[in-house]
């Protein structure tokens, strides 16, 4: 089969041809739909030899989806042909935070070795994905693989950061995105679709604050040096109830701050490297700052449900297993607008 892998540190990932993976007891063989492609995957591959945690060779591709093509021994619940998502963070499923659904926050899985697809063990980005346990997947119960395999990261990741916020975005509240790419296109459908709240959208590029504007928000501001008092302006100078920074770098972390309102949350979702400071004068009274990561299975499945609905639309670019390497390229340089879906077998 092909697939796309990140070889050696410091090179470009390429397709390769690899054998097709066998399920033994309790695994389930995906023929994998589609596989979303992910700064995550950039920021992985730009990290230097003695900062790398996992093997290599390894498969990209921490967005999947697809048609279960077979089983082995000891898995129920599943039918050779079912459309399904899959679950990345997978955990250890018995821990404390397993026990309560959240995989994201395994006590143990990095003591154990096990690690997300994609992000340390073999990933989606290859016609087909060995998934070790069947409650790794959801059933997609009629939307559609390709358009729906970044709801698995691109949605969930979103969706986990704002429920956290969701008591404070009552009528009159300011929801601040920056950052209106594959997460933040999403993250704005989903503060309309759950709030009531004002949604203000900061980016670099226009052509992303145009894409923020069509599916929902109610202003965008350019992402620079001005772009705090712009927001403070907008807000008549009182400041967003919360923020939510899907780049994560120390400028928009620096912005993300100087716009929190008094007893305001600040999200740091991106993968950017930016810390923001927590003190009295360094923000506003009793801001809250958070690094939240992914998000739950029962997330996910309330996500999926939200699509159904009609109330996510995921702006997507396709390309072949072939044209991965391209995704990867026009991504890193910031081209793609909204996001890059790999068709391995399309």
């Amino acid at each position: 089969m092909k697939a796309v892998q990140y070889l050696e540190i410091g090179a470009a990932p390429a397709v390769v041809t690899l054998p097709e993976p066998e399920p033994g007891p309790g695994q389930v063989l995906l023929e994998v739909a589609a596989a979303g492609v992910c700064h995550s995957d950039i920021a992985l591959m730009s990290w230097p030899a003695d900062q790398f945690p996992y093997r290599l060779p390894l498969t990209l591709g921490h967005e999947g989806a697809g048609r279960v093509a077979g089983f082995g021994p000891g898995v129920t619940g599943l039918a050779e042909g079912d459309l399904v998502a899959v679950y990345g963070p997978q955990g250890c499923g018995r821990c404390a935070k397993c026990a309560e659904g959240k995989e994201n926050y395994c006590l143990d899985a990095a003591r154990l070795g096990i690690f997300p697809p994609g992000l340390g063990a073999p990933g989606a980005m290859a016609e087909y994905l060995l998934v070790d346990d069947a409650r790794f997947l959801l059933p997609l119960d009629g939307l559609d693989p390709v358009r729906s395999v970044p709801l698995t990261d691109a949605g969930l990741t979103p969706y986990h950061a704002i429920k956290r916020s969701l008591p404070k975005l009552v009528p009159g509240s300011t929801a601040v995105v920056i950052g209106a790419g594959g997460l933040g296109h999403v993250a704005i459908q989903l503060l309309r679709a759950l709030t009531p709240s004002r949604v203000i959208a900061l980016d670099v590029a226009e052509e992303k604050l145009a894409l923020a504007r069509s599916v929902g928000a109610h202003d965008t501001v350019l992402s620079d040096e001005r772009a705090a008092g712009r927001v403070r302006e907008l807000t008549g100078g009182l400041g967003a109830e919360a923020v939510f920074d899907f780049v994560g770098a120390q400028p928009t972390v620096t912005t993300a701050g100087a716009v929190a309102a008094v007893e305001g949350d600040v999200s740091v979702v991106g993968l950017g490297g930016g810390a923001l400071p927590v003190g009295i004068n360094t923000t506003a009274f009793d801001v809250a700052v958070a690094a939240p990561y992914w998000g739950s299975r029962g997330e996910l499945r309330e996500v999926l449900d939200l699509a159904r609905s009609g109330a996510l639309d995921v702006h997507i670019e396709t390309y072949g297993i072939d044209e991965a390497p391209l995704a990867y390229e026009r991504l890193h340089a910031r081209k793609v607008n909204g996001r890059a879906v790999i068709l391995p077998n399309g």
